[in-house]
């Protein structure tokens, strides 16, 4: 046996003395920038390391802290394992470049940039071809409240009931951006999915949960019946658990994990 019998024990520490991160406030736009364009290349290179990325397609923007009409996205055709935050492009709502030494895909800003206008609250767009995304929307099914992570989306995230080929007319993207509305989230059927946040930080996080979720579901629907979380229940867990600061917070120990293992991305 170890202690000493009957010592009492060590008073807990205050609280204020305890880590804890919350999203950060700049005193300058040049600052609010940088930390935008750094959280960008983080969550590109986390995809890319899960495998969202697909030839050419894919992409996340993220709205610039000044010109608020105009969007820093990954450059078209650089692997988003290489992406540097000098790298990233920015670019207007018509998807012409008004800073950087890449082209962007035009059909990132046809979607992307109707989705900024009708969200003045959005910071950060996230779309790819995710291989259980894209199985999920071939079914042209929402997720459904079969775990505490999928509970997140409930009665937040829609369907877009259509497919026309690559959206390549703004006409397509006000569309989709109508049948986002409010919502964290859509499934572009036949196509894949998509997320908003009020961070890099929090669009990334619910694009990983929602491809996560989807796979969760995939497999539960191929191994039986799946026992639904009543509705009740699944408001509640998503009013824990829903929100963008939730997110945020969710995202950090990724956050940490690639900009410590690759720093690099800084430059």
């Amino acid at each position: 046996m170890h202690g000493t019998p009957g010592a009492a024990e060590p008073p807990p520490l205050p609280t204020d003395r305890l880590r804890f991160a919350m999203p950060p406030r700049h005193d300058s736009v040049e600052d609010e920038r940088r930390h935008r364009k750094e959280r960008l290349a983080s969550a590109l290179r986390l995809f890319g390391r899960y495998g969202f990325e697909d030839g050419v397609s894919g992409h996340i923007t993220a709205r610039d802290p000044e010109y608020s009409d105009c969007f820093w996205v990954n450059p078209f055709g650089v692997p988003f394992a290489h992406i540097r935050a000098s790298d990233l492009v920015l670019a207007n709502s018509e998807g012409q470049v008004v800073q950087g030494g890449h082209h962007v895909n035009q059909a990132a800003f046809t979607v992307h940039s109707q989705v900024h206008a009708a969200r003045p609250d959005v910071v950060a767009v996230a779309h790819c071809h995710s291989v259980h995304g894209r199985a999920l929307s071939a079914l042209g099914e929402l997720l459904e409240p079969i775990s505490q992570e999928s509970c997140a989306f409930y009665e937040d995230h829609t369907l877009y009931d259509s497919y026309s080929g690559v959206a390549v007319d703004a006409e397509e993207g006000r569309r989709i951006a109508r049948v986002l509305g409010s919502g964290k989230a859509l499934v572009l059927r036949n196509h894949g999915l998509l997320t908003v946040g009020d961070s890099v930080d929090a669009a990334a996080w619910w694009f990983l949960s929602l491809e996560r979720s989807c796979q969760v579901q995939l497999l539960a629907k191929a191994a039986g019946r799946p026992v639904l979380i009543d509705h009740r229940q699944a408001v509640a867990t998503r009013e824990q658990l829903g929100g963008d600061l939730v997110a945020w917070i969710n995202y950090q120990p990724l956050w940490q994990e690639v900009t410590r293992r690759e720093p690099d991305l800084f430059e």
